[in-house]
């Protein structure tokens, strides 16, 4: 474990001074970072990092992903600033395109806003139960291009917190800006993580 910027990051895998690769991982509202670090032992790779910070009071920012962007200042971009010093730290180590971004609901759309709002080529993004952050009919134009990145978008066709068209709205966008989009909903699945989208992580990780 290390404390970044005030932040609490809980580590496992390879230590990032000898990785060849590295996933950030991000927990949703209530969760903790070794809630979320269950994936990693999942989809483990020999010679990754797997990264996942804490959010203070368990939580990145206090009002539903569709609520007014202002609703939800400024923890949102305090979590948003969180993110992108942690992507440099570890950048300082592992190239951007050996890297996955992954988040799991409150922490998925965290994860999607923050890869949308600064856009290039990365290892692959992970959305699982999440999507772009504001209300609906949120303009949409963010800059830069993803070059290919894969983006995989996993959630419930019933999910009580994330309705479906947000997350093929997220798709649609990712796509718009040069990804490589991958969206799937699962029948009757709930508010979770299923074997599917582990398999398909674990996927995307052995071909980088």
């Amino acid at each position: 474990m290390a404390i970044a910027h005030g932040q609490r990051i809980v580590q496992a895998g390879e230590d990032l001074l000898g990785a060849r690769a590295a996933m950030i991982l991000l927990h949703g509202r209530g969760a903790t970072a070794e809630d979320i670090m269950t994936i990693a032992s999942e989809v483990h790779q020999p010679g990754w990092a797997y990264l996942a910070p804490q959010a203070a009071g368990n939580t990145w920012y206090p009002n539903p992903f569709t609520a007014p962007l202002e609703a939800n200042e400024p923890y949102l971009s305090a979590a948003l600033d969180m993110l992108s010093r942690l992507v440099e730290r570890v950048e300082a180590r592992v190239p951007a395109q050996r890297m996955i971004l992954l988040g799991f609901s409150q922490g998925a759309c965290l994860t999607l806003e923050w890869a949308a709002r600064n856009a290039r080529r990365y290892g692959a993004v992970v959305g699982l139960s999440g999507g772009l952050i504001g209300p609906d009919g949120t303009p949409r134009e963010y800059p830069g291009t993803f070059d290919h990145t894969p983006v995989f978008l996993g959630c419930s066709d019933i999910d009580p917190h994330i309705p479906m068209p947000r997350v093929v709205e997220a798709g649609e966008v990712f796509k718009r800006m040069g990804a490589a989009v991958t969206v799937r909903f699962y029948p009757g699945m709930g508010h979770m993580v299923g074997v599917e989208e582990l398999a398909s992580i674990r996927e995307l990780a052995s071909s980088i």
